[in-house]
């Protein structure tokens, strides 16, 4: 790849809006052919909607897209393939109980003369773009019987039958072993040596320097720089990510000592691939479960919890083992307020006042005997305290706003007398104003004496709320950072192991 050649495709200028959100701001990128182009940014930065642009998912508001100096449109997906774009995602989009031949011609099988699919041809040729990549896989086997690292390799099969130019790989050693890994850095090389331009998405640093040849960074859906890979520092690259927001001056009011331990949680495993995880929660504090997605954030909440089987190691809640169940969590004094509020807090078909009692109905009709205006005095209780807006406390859930069906959520864990919150991703999806409130609600709960576990993927909540944080890299604990530690940048250079 030459800087001083003809980009193979330009990206100049684009801009996309949605309703009420700038998602890209005039960012340009410029891919060559034989190039593994870095793309780099914090959650939200704006990648996957650039790329989405790219492989005619979305279509610009403003800007162009320029093959080999030409200006195109590119409104949808067949018109990205005609330009030769192909894109990774992290779901696969291959058919499982077809073999690997079908899978790669899906649609575009070759004919015989009497217009059936030539299997023979079909298999040939399929075997003929393994072996571009230096593949040896029976190409008669059937697609659901394969591994990650193997469905990745045939969706790249794929591509390159499609004439692929542009190669998007989202996040894609994320489900790979470090074996596995080692054979897509390989295909990676050999495709680099056939002139195919690759964009590479990914948030490890040792991937950016072993495999990069430029890299770019966006940030708040701005472009912020482009800079060859051999000339750049880990610390230089969280900077531009971070950007302007890496200080500590913020400082939230001093909260009274941390008490006693009331989450001892000691070398966990689960089925859900979490690993030799070991974290500790005292009464009165708010520590962060941090990290990029997919590394193993909610994992750990659902296995502390008792969602997920733990296969090693132990949880303790005041010193005793919690049992492993969702409803022996919920009596020790747990409580988890899901990433996926809609999905599995709510019963959204339900009234405010129903979901606001549903986690504490043994406590207050102990003799299982329910009383509707005793629930009605306790719903209006919990709306006041809240302050959920809602036209009453019968109202639908469903009707309400997402930072007021977040309150509900917050809210049935305080009719339960919970002692310690797990809040996963507890801002998601909700505007400044609520945000701010469900801040101060849970800064209420730790002066009362609670223990708050706060999972984010917001980097600034992180340094901006808690007393300490855990890291998590690779679904185990990278580190832990104390107040004093605690910035975006720190948190950042853990999660991607350059601490």
């Amino acid at each position: 790849m030459s800087s001083t050649s003809e980009p193979l495709l330009e990206l100049r200028g684009i801009t996309k809006r949605f309703p009420g959100v700038l998602a890209l701001d005039q960012v340009s990128l410029q891919l060559f052919a034989g190039e593994v182009h870095m793309l780099m940014g914090e959650n939200g930065a704006g990648k996957s909607t650039l790329m989405k642009v790219l492989c005619g998912a979305y279509t610009a508001d403003e800007g162009e897209i320029l093959s080999e100096g030409r200006p195109v449109a590119v409104r949808n997906a067949a018109d990205a393939r005609a330009l030769g774009v192909a894109v990774i995602f992290q779901e696969y989009s291959l058919v499982p109980h077809l073999d690997i031949a079908q899978n790669i011609y899906l649609g575009r099988e070759p004919l015989n003369r009497l217009g059936l699919i030539d299997r023979a041809r079909l298999h040939a040729d399929a075997r003929a773009v393994m072996e571009r990549l230096n593949l040896d896989l029976d190409t008669h086997r059937e697609v659901h019987g394969l591994g990650v690292a193997q469905q990745q390799m045939v969706e790249i099969a794929k591509a390159l039958s499609q004439k692929a130019r542009v190669l998007v790989l989202d996040e894609p050693t994320a489900a790979l072993s470090d074996r596995e890994t080692a054979k897509l850095f390989e295909v990676i090389a050999e495709l680099r040596r056939q002139g195919v331009a690759m964009v590479y998405i990914s948030h490890r640093m040792d991937e950016v320097f072993s495999l990069g040849d430029r890299v770019t960074v966006l940030r708040d859906g701005k472009y912020v720089a482009t800079l060859p890979a051999g000339e750049a520092t880990p610390d230089q690259l969280v900077t531009l990510m971070v950007g302007r927001k890496v200080d500590m001056s913020y400082q939230r009011a001093e909260r009274p000592v941390a008490g006693a331990c009331l989450l001892d949680v000691r070398g966990i495993s689960a089925a859900s691939g979490i690993r030799d995880v070991s974290l500790q929660v005292h009464a009165g504090e708010i520590v962060g479960l941090s990290g990029l997605v997919g590394s193993g954030r909610t994992e750990v909440a659902r296995a502390i919890f008792g969602a997920d089987a733990i296969t090693v190691g132990d949880v303790r809640f005041e010193g005793l083992p919690l049992g492993g169940s969702p409803m022996l969590a919920r009596r020790a004094g747990l409580g988890l307020i899901p990433e996926s509020r809609k999905q599995q807090g709510l019963a959204l078909a339900r009234t405010v006042c129903d979901n606001l009692l549903l986690a504490g109905l043994g406590k207050l009709f102990p003799s299982r005997l329910y009383r509707p205006r005793k629930a009605h005095e306790e719903g209006r209780k919990r709306i006041e305290q809240l302050r959920i807006a809602t036209p009453g406390p019968h109202t639908p859930a469903q009707s309400l706003s997402g930072g007021n069906q977040q309150k509900i959520v917050i809210g049935k864990w305080l009719v339960a007398d919970t002692r310690l919150f797990i809040f996963d991703e507890p801002t998601r999806g909700i505007d400044v104003g609520a945000k701010e409130e469900i801040f101060r609600l849970i800064d209420q709960l730790v002066h009362k004496g609670c223990a708050v576990l706060m999972i984010s993927s917001e980097l600034g909540e992180v340094a901006r709320v808690c007393d300490r944080a855990y890291v998590m890299k690779d679904r185990t604990v990278a580190g832990e950072l104390q107040r004093n530690q605690l910035s975006e940048a720190n948190l950042l250079r853990l999660a991607m192991h350059h601490g």
